[in-house]
């Protein structure tokens, strides 16, 4: 099959669906590549170092008449008749809220993979272009941030005087979010985030962040996407934007809902109430913005002097990362498209993760895919009650635990009741020389789990300290062996002893050198 990689069309584009380096990997995959001239022009990309790496250099036409097209934008419907039927199409298509697009493929035979209706389960991660392009869109807010800002991001104290640091508030912790955190951490300033997800707190601090809590019950998410949130929520998390606007200088929101339009966060008000020189990014200005006086791609500056940034082309900012990390993207849908790598598209529907991405399939429209179950929190089981008598809530989740780990006790004394039986058993009939083994075996997983259990944990760690236990065992059990008489087992015990010696020290030569990097000089 030919692959065709064409110029993109939308204004002001400047990624590429494809880079030398995807070029090589989709070559190895038995597919021919031809790329539309002038293709990687925006992320400088040249047209010999396309040729270099595999691919035929052709026409807008060649390109597009290609039996699987990749592109970084979905297609204008005029564009769609330059696909040859029963061609494949790969590109971002909103099918939530693009039907006519959906409808007009389907029409003109065309198979559509949407790369933004990758499924949030972890096995299709490697797919998925909104966490990509999301990272680096949050890094890059923090960048213009930091361009009309005017001021440093780290507090300094100088001989001229005493600079505070500057105070970012970052609404949503997804994967936009969290790169704006740490971005605006490691520039040094005070950082707040925001979620309505109280598990993203660690991953905020951990970037150095502080999670700004909103006590309100919320729902979980159960398919990887953002949820709408309840009134009770929305009004608490209102009092804290309010609050927090008067006393930030930078604010970058990245609150967005799959098919919905963009929630709004910040008030005109909490605009006005922001110091003279504070700057707002507004991450969801394509779907109508979070941010009160957002205008879509431009940059505002209001009456009291605040700046806010409605740019809706952030990883396009960035081309040469953004449109590698997009083709390694296509390319690991092209491996799961491509079992057999002899370069033919081979589709299972029964793939929850094809599935998802299947948006038209042999005219067919098949959005919206089936829901795929892919929230850690398990879904709220119904059971069965007593007329009149209602059960306090949590009351079953916790009988359901007692039960388990009465169960899981039952089973254990059951499991060690047999395994003494049967070892009971096989000593009493096995051979002296099975008895003399099985005693040794025991003594070296004691002795070995003591000797190895009392190292101070600082000198080693959890992963090490279970193989040095292994290695320990195994040490002790070869050296009692060593007293033997039998050649093979000689050599055996030996070879053991040093095998095991070389890792375990190793394990503390490593480690020690591990600790040795967070040691002051």
């Amino acid at each position: 099959m030919l692959i065709g990689v064409t110029r993109e069309t939308r204004p002001g584009e400047t990624r590429a669906a494809a880079t030398p380096a995807t070029v090589r990997q989709l070559t190895g995959l038995g597919y021919d590549v031809v790329i539309e001239t002038g293709a990687g022009a925006g992320s400088s990309i040249t047209d010999e170092a396309y040729a270099r790496a595999g691919a035929a250099i052709g026409t807008g036409e060649e390109a597009w008449r290609a039996d699987l097209v990749l592109r970084v934008n979905a297609p204008e419907l005029v564009e769609v008749k330059r696909l040859k039927e029963g061609a494949t199409l790969v590109a971002p298509l909103a099918p939530a809220t693009n039907g006519g697009l959906l409808a007009a493929l389907a029409a003109h035979k065309v198979d559509a993979f949407a790369m933004d209706a990758v499924p949030r389960i972890s096995r299709a991660q490697s797919l998925d272009i909104l966490s990509s392009q999301a990272n680096i869109a949050g890094y890059r807010a923090v960048i213009e941030a930091a361009h009309h800002f005017g001021r440093f991001f780290t507090g300094q104290v100088t001989a001229a005087g005493k600079v505070p640091p500057a105070k970012v508030l970052v609404a949503g912790a997804g994967v936009a979010g969290l790169a704006a955190i740490g971005t605006a951490a490691s520039l040094g300033a005070v950082v707040r985030a925001t979620d309505p997800r109280p598990e993203v707190a660690d991953q905020v601090k951990s970037l150095g962040g502080v999670y700004l809590p909103v006590d309100v019950e919320t729902e979980q998410s159960t398919d990887g996407y953002a949820k709408a949130t309840s009134e009770a929520y929305d009004r608490r998390a209102a009092e804290i934007y309010s609050e927090q606007a008067a006393d930030v200088d930078i604010i970058i929101t990245t609150a967005l809902i799959p098919g919905r339009p963009a929630p709004r966060l910040i008030t005109a008000a909490d605009i006005a109430s922001m110091k003279p020189g504070s700057v707002v990014v507004d991450m969801a200005a394509a779907q109508g913005g979070n941010v009160e006086g957002t205008v879509k791609d431009e940059v505002v500056t209001t009456g009291n002097g605040v700046t806010i940034i409605g740019y809706t082309d952030l990883p396009a900012r960035l081309p040469a990362q953004s449109s590698q990390l997009y083709g390694t993207n296509l390319v690991n849908l092209m491996k799961l498209l491509t079992p057999a790598k002899d370069g033919r598209v081979s589709v299972d529907l029964e793939d929850p993760v094809q599935r998802g991405l299947t948006v038209v399939h042999q005219g067919d429209v098949l959005w919206p895919p089936p829901p795929v179950q892919v929230s850690a929190a398990p879904a709220g089981a119904t059971a069965a009650k007593k007329p009149g008598k209602a059960e306090e809530p949590g009351k079953a989740e916790e009988k359901a635990v007692r039960a388990e780990k009465k169960l899981s006790a039952s089973a254990k004394a059951a499991l060690v009741g047999t395994g003494s039986l049967a070892l009971f058993l096989l000593n009493a009939f096995a051979p002296s020389e099975i008895t003399q083994h099985f005693t040794v075996l025991a003594l070296a997983v004691v002795v070995g789990f003591y000797v190895i259990g009392h190292v101070h944990h600082a000198l080693h760690t959890p992963l090490m300290s279970v193989t040095n236990a292994i290695s320990g065992i195994v040490v002790v059990g070869a050296l009692l062996q060593l007293t033997g008489s039998d050649h093979v087992v000689l050599v055996l015990a030996g070879v053991a002893t040093l095998l095991a010696s070389v890792n375990i020290f190793g394990g503390f030569a490593v480690t020690r050198r591990m600790l040795s990097m967070f040691r002051k000089a």
